[in-house]
């Protein structure tokens, strides 16, 4: 369903911030973390490192946002 505005307003002015500041925090340690945690693999800039299996375009398909409203999700668990 949709947020009341309130909701969105709360959420952007003291959720929002609190989480970018976590995020920085996070980034000013990302170096040092990855000199020791297997500094030569970056897959993002070799894909030959990748491992994860590829998945064929063939078997993908655009979603339109009107469509996701119809979703029946009845018999997912809560």
């Amino acid at each position: 369903g949709s947020l009341p505005k309130w909701v969105v307003n709360r959420v952007s002015q003291f959720v929002a911030p609190k989480a970018m500041k976590k995020i920085y925090k996070a980034g000013l340690k990302y170096p040092e973390w990855k000199r020791k945690h297997d500094p030569g693999y970056k897959p993002w800039v070799y894909p030959e490192q990748n491992t994860l299996p590829s998945i064929s375009l063939a078997e993908l398909s655009v979603q339109h946002a009107d469509s996701l409203e119809n979703i029946d999700e009845t018999g997912l668990p809560e």
